[in-house]
């Protein structure tokens, strides 16, 4: 367990790691491209070969506190002049060995990241991971930045809020990410090391304004609101038996999707009007009538109690065997090994017992619906993004556009003048030797990287919305073209584009006027 963080301290080690150019970057440049993507999966052994030789700061804090080799004192303090092997042990980063050596108790590693904003880096502490520890992992292991926790990051909205909660922090890399758009981040997790962690991680990358608290999931903010609620919350679906260890960082201590039911449910109630909630999750598909993994969600968000709109994406399924060996392998337990089959055997008894067929992995977008506006309940499977990592401006310009268009009946709609979005191209497929194509593809660059099929008279519309004519002249001179009736074809195509709009896919110019 650290201790509570000095800031002095942690202002010294933030000098020292910069003045050692101890950064993602310069740790390529040491080791690698291959053996950084291979340490980056947890295979330390390229890394530490090409280490071997290198002196200097940076390449003695790589072996500490990335690889977690045993270091001189010598390395230590000439690496870290200000901070030294006692200020490091002082803030449990390390111990003296009975060799004489400095030993890492924790990593700290450089995190690269990208937003609005721009680009940055951040210096993030945690607990030694199985690469280091060889084998499975303490239940109260605090985990670094994994791509879980990189893939929430991506989706968090860039817009500004006053009030941020972040439920379940762990090694505070969500608080980071949201304090750049926050004025204050609330950080609360049931782990004290987690909240330690957080604190340490604030302190060394000089953050303000991040308030770290104790409690399960919203117990620590009873009877307060927040303009956004993030979390990457302990949603593995774990068996409740003697002999399973139960993590911390992975494990919210209820049956199935329990916690994440418990999270959609109560999020709406810590949300100011127009707040939004986001999550990663996991979702259990049963066996019967009403077993659907996407339906189980879509019921607990109406089971709120306060009025929710709704985005959930499913990005994969799993199998109770494929999802069973994700987490045993997860925790550090070797297959083949009898604690390995003796895991897998529990996990598959527990799906068993209520019937699991499939589990569900995706996003949770929530968001306290203001009075008056119609509700937003989609619920999709959607297997591919172009990159995550900056998925959260295209959700929050998908919400604005929806926004914009739902509050537009048709004939508002058909008055409004749009443009087709920048990262839009239009494919077309022929048969050799025919006159039309067989198949009209619309293809999204960015965001999810949609493809759909259209016909001819949707891609016409498509295609000529410039930001010129209203929609709806485009929409009768395609009529005319296509010799249909013009009021038909309104009311053909009018639902498809504002499912257009929604995905990013078309862009309102103008949603002002009426008639057309």
């Amino acid at each position: 367990m650290i201790p509570v963080p000095d800031p002095t301290r942690c202002a010294a080690l933030a000098a020292d790691l910069a003045e050692a150019s101890y950064t993602a970057a310069r740790l390529r440049g040491l080791w690698g491209v291959a053996a950084d993507e291979a340490w980056g999966r947890g295979r330390n052994l390229p890394a530490r070969r090409a280490l071997a030789g290198s002196q200097g700061p940076a390449a003695t804090l790589a072996r500490l506190f990335c690889l977690g080799e045993p270091v001189s004192r010598d390395d230590v303090d000439a690496a870290l002049p200000r901070t030294r092997v006692a200020g490091l042990h002082a803030l449990g980063l390390t111990a003296q060995g009975d060799d004489g050596l400095v030993h890492p108790l924790a990593s700290v590693r450089p995190q690269a990241y990208v937003d609005d904003q721009g680009a940055g880096e951040w210096w993030v502490a945690s607990d030694l991971d199985e690469s280091v520890l060889r084998g499975p992992l303490p239940e109260d292991h605090v985990l670094g930045v994994g791509g879980a926790s990189m893939t929430l990051a991506g989706l968090q909205l860039p817009t500004p809020a006053a009030r941020v909660l972040d439920v379940g922090t762990g090694c505070g890399i969500q608080a980071l990410r949201a304090r750049r758009v926050a004025d204050l981040v609330v950080a609360t997790d049931i782990s004290e090391g987690a909240l330690r962690f957080t604190r340490m991680n604030a302190l060394i990358n000089g953050i303000s304004g991040i308030d770290t608290r104790a409690g399960s999931l919203f117990a620590p903010v009873a009877g307060e609101v927040f303009d956004r609620i993030v979390s990457n919350p302990p949603f593995v679906i774990t068996p409740r038996r003697e002999g399973v260890p139960a993590y911390e960082y992975r494990d919210g201590g209820l049956v199935g999707d329990a916690l994440v039911e418990a999270f959609v449910r109560g999020a709406g109630a810590h949300l100011v009007e127009g707040g939004t909630a986001q999550l990663l999750g996991n979702w259990e598909y049963r066996d019967g009538s009403h077993g659907d993994g996407l339906e189980r969600v879509r019921a607990w968000v109406q089971a709120s109690g306060v009025p929710l709109d709704a985005w959930v994406i499913e990005r994969e399924r799993l199998d109770p065997i494929a999802y069973a060996e994700l987490w045993i392998r997860d925790g550090g337990t070797v297959a083949g090994s009898d604690a390995y089959d003796e895991l897998l055997g529990a996990w598959l008894d527990d799906f068993a017992h209520r019937g699991v067929r499939e589990v569900g992995f995706g996003y949770v977008l929530l968001r306290r619906r203001r009075p008056g506006m119609p509700a937003l309940a989609r619920y999709e499977r959607v297997a591919t993004a172009v990159s995550e990592g900056s998925l959260g401006a295209h959700l929050a310009a998908c919400l604005e556009a929806h926004d914009r268009q739902v509050v537009l009946d048709d004939a508002g709609l058909a008055a409004s003048t749009l443009r087709v979005a920048p990262d839009v191209t239009e494919a077309r497929h022929l048969v050799p030797g025919a006159p039309d194509p067989s198949v009209i593809e619309l293809r999204q660059g960015g965001g999810f990287g949609r493809t759909l099929s259209v016909d001819p008279a949707l891609a016409g519309v498509v295609g000529a919305c410039d930001g010129d004519l209203p929609l709806g002249t485009l929409i009768d001179a395609v009529a005319d073209l296509l010799e249909v009736e013009a009021g038909m074809l309104r009311a053909d195509l009018l639902p498809r584009v504002r499912g257009l709009i929604d995905d990013g896919m078309l862009e309102l110019a103008d949603a002002e006027g009426a008639g057309g």
